[in-house]
């Protein structure tokens, strides 16, 4: 039986926002949208992430792994990612991002109660 090497996946993301910022963290996931689109479509489609996949350092995904990867990002249903789909996958992904996003979600809604 063919044993697969696990993936290891390296949570990149906060360093990135704390480096870049928010807007520049956001220009940053629209560049890698760019690059993983099927330009004629505009989206994430799977033909284009198993043709870009090595830029992600995937390309050892099976057909089935990959085709997770967009359904777990899918909210609309269409088999594709759009950039919303995706950024929002990505921070999904991310669960050290989440835990700050959740912090500052807190936050506000703390200094919020306390502004009434």
């Amino acid at each position: 039986m063919e044993q697969r090497k696990a993936v290891d996946f390296e949570d990149f993301l906060p360093i990135m926002a704390d480096k870049l910022g928010g807007e520049g963290l956001i220009g940053e996931l629209c560049n890698g949208f760019q690059l993983l689109m099927d330009p004629d479509k505009g989206l994430i489609t799977f033909d284009s992430l198993k043709r870009n996949s090595a830029l992600l350092g995937l390309q050892g995904f099976t057909d089935d792994e990959l085709r997770s990867m967009l359904k777990e990002g899918d909210v609309d249903g269409d088999g594709a990612l759009n950039q919303m789909e995706f950024c929002v996958l990505m921070f999904r992904l991310s669960p050290d991002l989440m835990e700050s996003s959740e912090m500052w979600l807190e936050q506000v809604l703390q200094q919020d109660f306390m502004d009434v």
